[in-house]
């Protein structure tokens, strides 16, 4: 089963619950959403969905991507596929195809997201995209001892561990949510 704009919907109404100080900056995509724009395929213009996985490990780290289309240090995720059951199962696949991390050895810290961001996407000419909005939506999974594995080459230049201070540092305060997850 496939995930589509109720379900989209549903993440965002839970998350704006717990962070209500969120609403103006996403009051576009949920307007989307709420109107039904489709926004689950990577082809929906002028926005679709992407989910991130900030994975912490030991409660002292967070794995990140050097991301190479980007070119900075992100938390792993990506596009939606049309086989993915869930955000949640979404998030959890890209994870382990970005990093080779064994989703057996994660599990998930919070059903709700910890962080949702709208932002803009540059045009890639290359990839026949114009530019558009995702909407990414991340959640935070946790592990002991899962280690990186085989990097998916063709989205990212590399994976490593950061302490959670120098990941908040480089990535914003993504990390200070997923940490809060924690609790």
């Amino acid at each position: 089963m496939a995930i589509d704009s109720p379900d989209v919907m549903r993440a965002l109404t839970a998350y704006l619950d717990v962070y209500p100080a969120d609403a103006a900056p996403l009051s576009v995509p949920v307007q989307l959403v709420a109107e039904g724009v489709g926004c689950t395929s990577r082809f929906d213009l002028p926005m679709h969905v992407t989910v991130g996985a900030l994975l912490v490990r030991g409660g002292a780290e967070v794995l990140l991507v050097d991301h190479l289309a980007y070119g900075i240090l992100l938390q792993p995720g990506g596009h939606l596929e049309p086989a993915d059951a869930s955000l949640v199962d979404a998030a959890v696949r890209e994870l382990a195809e970005e990093t080779g991390v064994d989703p057996a050895g994660v599990v998930l810290a919070s059903p709700l997201p910890v962080y949702v961001e709208y932002g803009q996407v540059p045009a890639r000419p290359g990839k026949g995209e114009p530019e558009h909005f995702h909407l990414d939506v991340g959640f935070c999974f946790v592990t002991v001892s899962a280690d990186v594995g085989r990097i998916q080459e063709s989205e990212v230049r590399g994976a490593a561990w950061y302490p959670l201070v120098e990941a908040e540092r480089l990535v914003g305060r993504r990390i200070a949510r997923a940490v809060s997850a924690l609790a």
